[in-house]
């Protein structure tokens, strides 16, 4: 056994390894800093684009009613065998709503509603009273928001037809709705939600950085 020792030189003091890989060279601590500056840039630019959306969707571009078929404001001596709104872009075919009311409170309108890429319409049975008929729509846009609206026509003279039931009854129990929630606010949140995560990930963790280092 040689009584040889290992001299206080060569031995690694301690937490010379650890600091060996921890340490970075000042590139390196450059290419991190540029790196943490772009993402975040983009978070913030995710966060400030997703509240613009957010607070201009109620205004965004959503179908405009171009026309309706029988024209709004029409007097007609005998009823349209259908009612047809026209917008001016192809609609979402889900939960369309349009009804035709006559002066009596009844709904004159029969079937279902049909999407027709612009278009919208409902059959209209054999009128009955003189008097105004209101043509109502609701519809969802390309965009997912609902668009809603009524014009009307004047029968001038009165039909033989035999009315539905009356309107308030037949909505109340129709039921069937999208709910009014427009598909822009669930990707604008999401958008929202994300670059809020990252930008809390990126700041949070420099501020935890700077933390510890007092």
């Amino acid at each position: 056994m040689s009584g040889r020792t290992l001299s206080s030189s060569t031995v690694p003091p301690a937490g010379h390894e650890l600091r060996s890989v921890h340490d970075t060279s000042p590139a390196a601590r450059r290419m991190s800093h540029a790196v943490r500056r772009a993402v975040g840039a983009v978070a913030i630019a995710l966060l400030t684009a997703g509240l613009a959306v957010l607070g201009a969707g109620p205004a965004a571009a959503h179908s405009v009613l171009v026309s309706v078929d029988p024209a709004d404001g029409a007097q007609l001596s005998t009823g349209p065998a259908r009612v047809t709104f026209t917008f001016n872009e192809n609609l979402q075919p889900s939960f369309p709503s349009v009804t035709v009311v006559g002066p009596d409170g009844n709904l004159w309108s029969e079937g279902q509603p049909v999407v027709d890429g612009p278009r919208v319409s409902i059959a209209v049975r054999a009128l009955g009273p003189a008097g105004k008929y209101t043509m109502a729509y609701r519809v969802t846009s390309a965009d997912g928001h609902p668009v809603s609206g009524t014009r009307s026509f004047t029968l001038t003279a009165a039909g033989h037809g035999t009315p539905g039931p009356k309107a308030d009854a037949a909505s109340s129990s129709g039921g069937g709705g999208s709910g009014g929630v427009p598909v822009w606010v669930f990707i604008v949140g999401a958008v929202v939600l994300f670059g809020g995560g990252l930008a809390f990930a990126l700041l949070g963790g420099k501020t935890g950085k700077k933390t510890s280092k007092r």
